[in-house]
């Protein structure tokens, strides 16, 4: 422990620790701040931020909601949510439970291919829905060629509803999948001694306990459907149904004049005191979540539930469910990069071709993006790993007395929608002098990806290091070592296999993530995301699946390096 002591205050006045404790705690508000106070600023002002003689008023939200269209475009969000959060809570809750409690044949592999969505953006699974099932889908044309009629509309709210709520499943099934394996079997014991069948005492006993995961997922999922872009971009604007996403999206950047930026911030406080008030929701909601608890410290595994001859017709069903919503969603992506066009009129290896490839790199901006994003994840999740675990070991590891409030702080990006954290970093680099230099650029890309995925990084490292005695912190704080060489002596090493975690998650979104950087990107600064996103819009589908396939391998890439390598554990 001696050379614990090399590192204690060095003089009067001068005390590292409570340097860092403010530091953190000061950057993490400009952080949280940044986004929000331009955009408070800019729906009460009459002309753009940055332009002078600008006036207080109230004229911006008289505007929004005397505009005929904003009746017609919360409902259709609102809808557009219910349907997602329901369609993801069915099929998630359910495929938990058949999943994680019964003897279905292939569970462990299936159990992988279902949270395969998680690992890419919604962008990239809209694309392939599109080209499985939408107008001129390969799934479709099938369809219409065999037996006349194509049974659905994804340019619709219904089919909007239904994409989104499979491509989110995946996030309730991992949310109520921990939640029936870690059961108490005991109570499950108790109903069969009383005369319940195996199927009745799952489904009265174990499945009610699912409640808290179900209540969370559902909110989360509603939250997502709100802010969720690319589904209602890609399906609903060709049928003039638009969202408050969209409608910001276009009216921000689509505009054919000039943005109306009154209009843009007004309409993104109402977003964000929505998704502050559906998290405020969420967590009142699971306050009473202790009652649920059945895992004490003598609970055993639950027993597998035996379906009997019925684990084949489940078996069947799960399969046609993985098939037709994740497997052929992907391998859309990868036929469609690959072919000049895909169409099941013509055998596909006639129209196999490396032209969409060889467009992607044969051009610097589309390969720029690709670099970018490659960066952006890597630089980005490290420096966001160690600032992430910084707060996390201020918050839940130090004397500092404000270390409540920084927690509260870390989080509260939860309840910031992507798009509402892009335009809001946007509004501050063409706001805050001396900001604009780094205006367009990676950097400030990293730091609003920072920002949007600092409750995930913490939500990674703050278990572990609850399971970290804190008698070792005192032991070395008696040996005469401060804080912070307390924390990086001895806490860090043992939090390593989660900071690898971190950092992992940190890749996964930094990589995938496009939302935010809609307004803040110029060229320079692309990323895949964003490049994918025009090329959608000029009807280039070729280079967009290309674009979309490098981005499924290098995730998949990094998913298998991480397990085994870093001993990463991602999405469970």
């Amino acid at each position: 422990m001696t050379d614990l002591t090399l590192h204690r205050a060095a003089g009067p006045g001068w005390d590292r620790s409570r340097l860092i404790f403010w530091g953190v705690s000061i950057l993490s508000a400009l952080l949280v701040i940044g986004p929000l106070a331009p955009i408070l600023a800019q729906a009460f002002l009459d002309r753009p931020l940055y332009a002078e003689g600008a006036a207080a008023t109230l004229g911006n939200f008289q505007r929004l909601f005397g505009d005929p269209t904003i009746p017609g475009i919360f409902g259709n969000t609102l809808v557009f949510a219910i349907l997602t959060m329901v369609v993801a809570q069915i099929f998630g809750s359910v495929m938990a439970v058949v999943v994680g409690r019964t003897n279905l044949p292939g569970r462990s592999w299936i159990g992988e291919i279902l949270i395969w969505p998680l690992f890419v953006s919604n962008l990239v699974i809209a694309f392939g829905w599109l080209t499985m099932y939408g107008p001129s889908g390969y799934i479709s044309l099938a369809m219409k060629s065999w037996f006349g009629v194509v049974p659905w509309n994804l340019y619709s709210i219904a089919g909007m509803g239904i994409v989104a709520g499979l491509s989110q499943a995946p996030l309730s099934y991992l949310m109520c999948l921990g939640a029936v394996t870690k059961a108490d079997p005991q109570l499950e014991d108790a109903a069969r001694s009383a005369g319940a069948g195996p199927f009745r005492a799952l489904f009265s006993v174990t499945v009610p306990m699912m409640r808290p995961a179900m209540i969370y997922s559902s909110v989360l999922n509603f939250v997502i459907g709100i802010e969720m872009l690319a589904i209602p971009l890609l399906f609903g604007a060709p049928g003039g149904l638009n969202t408050v996403t969209t409608f910001l999206y276009n009216n921000g950047i689509n505009a054919a004049v000039r943005p109306d930026y009154g209009i843009v911030g007004a309409a993104a406080v109402i977003l964000l005191l929505v998704v502050i008030g559906l998290v405020w929701l969420q967590g009142a909601l699971m306050k009473g979540s202790g009652r649920f608890v059945t895992v004490r410290g003598k609970a055993s595994r639950p027993s597998t539930l035996d379906l009997g001859p019925w684990r084949w017709i489940a078996f069947a069903a799960v399969l046609a469910y993985v098939l037709l919503t994740i497997v052929a969603v992907f391998a859309g992506i990868v036929m469609r990069s690959g072919v000049s066009f895909l169409t099941p009129l013509i055998p596909f290896w006639k129209l196999v071709t490396t032209a969409n490839f060889a467009t992607v790199f044969a051009s610097d901006a589309y390969v720029r993006s690709i670099v970018n994003s490659v960066v952006i994840a890597l630089v980005g999740g490290l420096i966001g790993t160690f600032f992430i675990a910084v707060i996390a070991l201020v918050a839940r590891r130090s004397e500092f007395r404000y270390a409540r409030a920084l927690e509260y702080i870390a989080l509260f990006p939860r309840a910031l929608p992507g798009i509402i954290a892009g335009l809001g970093f946007f509004y501050a680099v063409v706001w805050v002098p001396g900001l604009d230099m780094i205006r367009g650029t990676i950097g400030i890309l990293m730091v609003a990806f920072i920002l949007r995925y600092i409750p995930v990084g913490f939500g990674a490292i703050a278990p572990a290091l609850a399971q970290i005695g804190e008698e070792l912190d005192r032991g070395a704080r008696v040996s005469g070592a401060d804080w912070w060489t307390t924390v990086t002596r001895i806490v860090l090493p043992i939090l390593r296999p989660a900071l690898f975690s971190c950092f992992a998650l940190l890749f996964i979104h930094f990589f995938k993530e496009y939302v935010t950087a809609v307004f803040l990107f110029q060229p320079g600064s692309e990323i895949i995301g964003t490049t994918m996103l025009q090329l959608a819009a000029q009807g280039d589908n070729g280079p967009v699946a290309a674009l979309a396939t490098i981005q499924i391998v290098i995730t998949a890439a990094f998913v298998l390096l991480a397990r085994p390598v870093f001993g990463a554990k991602i999405y469970g």
